[in-house]
């Protein structure tokens, strides 16, 4: 058996080890149920803005109260957030679907002339047939047995992951008339002269592959609080922090999720509970810890 350096400590250990360290604790018994039901690593986590690294000691107004509520905070925060990316991801789907069939071909994820780099696209292919395989659900086990395992689109991208799908897209031929183009279409933003902008391909595929990799944060109850994500998706001129924070933050990848909300009344309703909620926290949390700006709430405004 290999030895590991730290010593294993029991819940009643980790309490006095938060305390040595400087923290405030009014109740031993609350901390050590609490530590009990989320455990010590996951909560010291949101211990990091409040500790010196140099001394080893929390800062002398870090009480284990505010530990809980930036967590609690967090908890709803990442709630919030994959409920409306599902949204998202559902109506990318959707339109994912409209825009291939222009082509007119229901199996058309099995053609390679739709698609930039054929390399790319077997790639991908080996993604789509093992997401596929995976499935237990009715409708494709429908399709094995009545169309002889063909799969068609509208199935398929039922199925893929969130990320094959970002794959998928970035593959895309693009130019008139293209499944990209009519894609692209949906997501048109308002520039700063007041036109009418379609996303490029890569800017598009940066806004999708932000937000796969923050559904995946939320989806494993990963902590978002004054976490740097690495991946900078392309953000409008007129939402830009200057200057430019050294790594994205929140901030940027909910600039994604605007981007890409599917209308604006479901956005409208997020924003606003996302405001009440950043409201709720607000003698906690610091702004900063998630990259917005002070005029944050002015870029999640949309308009018609």
């Amino acid at each position: 058996m290999q030895n590991y350096p730290k010593q294993i400590l029991s819940i009643k250990q980790q309490v006095q080890s938060l305390k040595d360290a400087g923290m405030s604790i009014p109740s031993d018994e609350e901390a050590a149920e609490y530590l009990q039901k989320v455990g010590y690593y996951r909560l010291r986590g949101y211990t990091y803005t409040f500790y010196d690294n140099t001394s080893k000691q929390y800062r002398s107004d870090t009480d284990f109260t505010k530990i809980v509520k930036l967590y609690e905070f967090d908890t709803r925060l990442s709630n919030l957030l994959f409920s409306y990316l599902s949204i998202i991801e559902v109506s990318l789907r959707v339109r994912l679907t409209e825009s291939l069939l222009i082509y007119g071909d229901a199996l058309i994820l099995t053609d390679p002339t739709c698609f930039k780099s054929k390399q790319i696209y077997w790639q991908n292919n080996a993604a789509i047939c093992s997401e596929i395989a995976r499935s237990h659900d009715v409708f494709i086990k429908h399709n094995y047995i009545n169309h002889d395992g063909k799969i068609p689109l509208w199935a398929a991208v039922e199925v893929l992951s969130f990320g094959t799908l970002s794959k998928i897209i970035k593959n895309l031929n693009t130019g008139n008339g293209s499944a990209f183009a009519k894609l692209s279409g949906y997501y048109k933003f308002k520039s700063r002269k007041g036109n009418m902008v379609t996303p490029s391909n890569s800017t598009l595929t940066s806004w999708i592959k932000s937000l796969v990799i923050l559904r995946n944060t939320c989806a494993h109850n990963a902590r978002i609080y004054n976490k740097p994500f690495n991946i900078t998706p392309k953000i409008i001129k007129a939402d830009k922090v200057v200057p430019q924070p050294s790594h994205s933050g929140l901030y940027e990848l909910v600039l994604a999720m605007k981007y890409l909300r599917p209308d604006n009344p479901s956005w409208e309703n997020f924003s606003a509970d996302l405001k009440q909620l950043l409201a709720e926290y607000d003698s906690y949390i610091k702004l900063s810890a998630i990259n917005f700006p002070t005029d944050w709430a002015d870029h999640l405004n949309v308009t018609a």
